[in-house]
């Protein structure tokens, strides 16, 4: 049987490990098999996020790449109806064709793992629940899953949601499938809501700030009326040997006006209403006498696409790790660990990115329990090889650990689908 022909049938199988399932059904089917036989199976799709979490030894892998293409869009009811392995691209794309958004700003992980761009799929987003710099303000991946259709650990087929906001019928599963890493169902359809896209978008660049300059300025903005969609800070200059950083290199913006540090601030909306609200800003800040520049909608764009997509760390073979903490507690962490570390900072301190050179296990404990702490927690996104592996890739504490085995034993009691990702046993 020729390679075409294969690929017609629902199901084909590429080796004696992988495989392709085309439908939901045929995803059904290889779960109910592997249920009953007990066997531990990786679920993927692109596999653009594939190196975050654990790494997995199973029997079996079930590739959903072919699982894919729109449902159904309907830009008057701001949602959109995906199979679960749609490229990102193409839903931003036919998005775009309404001026319409993601809101949650899709994170393009490939320049950081592959050196390329690989957005990867509507599913990988979701299972991850990591949100670009709009966070703050559109809220994370989750708060935009309206519906979701999968199967779970015994290959029974369920769904959750609607396809309208005002659909709450029932528990609402959507929160819980968003971060859990392929560990509690098989996605094969995802409903996302969606939102108008802004007409322009302005950035006021603050040059040369300290980090506790830049952290209060940010929160400042953040809570002013001005209604800021971006909040981010890059450091020119670090004391530790190991790391590259190149700010002109990495945002060579004809408009960026003077050198140094960079707090920037994002403002989206109608071009007279961005206009107002930047010089409201600048007046509430009293940042008259500081070196400013202004990035009109083309450069704005560019500028916040290097922010998600981490062009700051590129390239790096260091381990790279993801932060989270309550804002006021940023400049305290960033003072214990910056003249080690590479770092940046978005959400207006509520997020660190950091870099870290020949991270030692000892070390990266260290900085765990720092964050705990105070409130956070930590992910590590990218190992090294100086690095490889970590045994707690995630934070946790034992009460959300307890409620997390519960869950995965209510979608997948044998805890055959992604089995260890996450923190093991689950």
């Amino acid at each position: 049987m020729s390679i075409e022909e294969k690929q017609n049938f629902p199901t084909y199988q590429d080796s004696d490990f992988i495989e392709y399932p085309q439908d939901e059904q045929a995803v059904s089917q290889f779960i109910k098999k592997f249920y009953k036989s007990n066997i531990p199976v990786e679920l993927i799709g692109a596999g653009s996020k594939r190196k975050i979490g654990r790494p997995l030894q199973c029997a079996k892998t079930l590739n959903l790449s072919k699982i894919k293409g729109i449902i159904e869009y309907l830009p008057e009811e701001l949602y959109i109806k995906v199979k679960a392995c749609t490229p990102i691209e193409q839903i931003e794309e036919e998005l775009k064709k309404n001026k319409q958004q993601l809101a949650f700003e899709p994170i393009d992980f490939g320049y950081l793992f592959n050196g390329k761009k690989d957005y990867g799929t509507a599913a990988g987003q979701v299972s991850c629940n990591i949100s670009g710099p709009r966070r703050f303000k559109a809220g994370s991946i989750r708060d935009h899953v309206l519906g979701f259709r999968g199967v779970n650990g015994k290959g029974e087929i369920i769904k959750s949601g609607g396809n309208v906001v005002k659909n709450v019928t029932g528990y609402d599963l959507s929160k819980l499938i968003c971060g859990s890493y392929g560990t509690l169902v098989a996605l094969t359809e995802i409903t996302f809501k969606v939102l108008p896209a802004s007409a322009e978008s302005s950035t006021l660049i603050l040059h040369n700030q300290k980090i506790e300059s830049a952290n209060y300025l940010l929160g400042q903005a953040i809570s002013s009326s001005n209604d800021i969609s971006g909040a981010s800070f890059f450091p020119s200059e670090i004391k530790a040997a190991g790391y590259k950083i190149d700010i002109e290199k990495t945002f060579k913006l004809n408009d960026l006006k003077h050198k140094g540090s960079l707090t920037a601030i994002r403002i989206e909306g109608s071009k007279n209403s961005i206009n107002e609200r930047i010089k409201n800003l600048i007046n509430e800040l009293k940042i008259t006498n500081i070196n400013i520049s202004i990035l009109d909608t083309y450069q704005s764009e560019i500028f916040w696409n290097k922010v998600k997509n981490l062009e700051f760390f590129i390239p790096s073979n260091n381990s790279i790790f993801r932060i989270v903490i309550p804002p006021s507690k940023c400049t305290q962490l960033i003072y214990q660990l910056s003249e080690k570390f590479k770092y940046s900072i978005d959400w207006g301190g509520a997020l660190i990115w950091m870099e870290a050179f020949e991270l030692s296990e000892e070390m990266f404990e260290s900085i765990r329990k720092k964050v705990v702490k105070i409130g956070g927690y930590l992910t590590m996104i990218k190992n090294s090889e100086y690095l490889p592996f970590v045994e707690d890739v995630f934070t946790i504490n034992s009460d959300r650990f307890n409620i997390s085995q519960n869950i995965k034993k209510s979608f997948d009691p044998k805890r055959i689908l992604n089995p260890g990702k996450m923190y093991t046993g689950i």
